[in-house]
């Protein structure tokens, strides 16, 4: 998404349906205090399926968001929400609301991708141009 800033250290996982929006930040590792030049280790973010992060939101090292998690515009989120179905925002980031897990979707899209790439054709894609 177009103005992201994602840094991967440590690792990101992001799960099926959820929607990046612009300007979002994520940054999965944090800055050795006595050697800038290098990273502490520490856990991979993890953002669920059927999330929402919307715009301008920076989302710090260590993080778990739960499926169906929403965050609002301009949220620092600096702890997890790994039970999910939920609206959080602010900075700090907090709970704002549950969500109804019977009330949320699991939708599948007709087409399925892998990035811009139609499933079915991902396992050629992969073999010529990942090695």
């Amino acid at each position: 998404m177009r103005g992201c800033y994602i840094q991967g250290k440590n690792g990101i996982e992001i799960g099926d349906y959820t929607q990046i929006s612009a300007n979002v930040g994520i940054q999965s590792a944090k800055h050795n205090l006595y050697n800038l030049r290098d990273y502490t280790l520490c856990k991979p973010i993890k953002i669920g399926e059927y999330c929402l992060v919307a715009m301008n939101v920076m989302i710090l090292p260590e993080v778990e968001l739960g499926d169906f998690t929403i965050v609002g515009a301009g949220a620092v989120v600096t702890r997890s929400f790994p039970e999910g179905h939920c609206v959080i925002a602010g900075n700090p980031a907090k709970k704002l609301r549950d969500l109804d897990p019977s009330e949320c979707i699991r939708y599948k899209d007709e087409n399925e991708y892998i990035g811009f790439i139609k499933k079915e054709k991902f396992e050629q894609y992969k073999r010529k141009y990942l090695k």
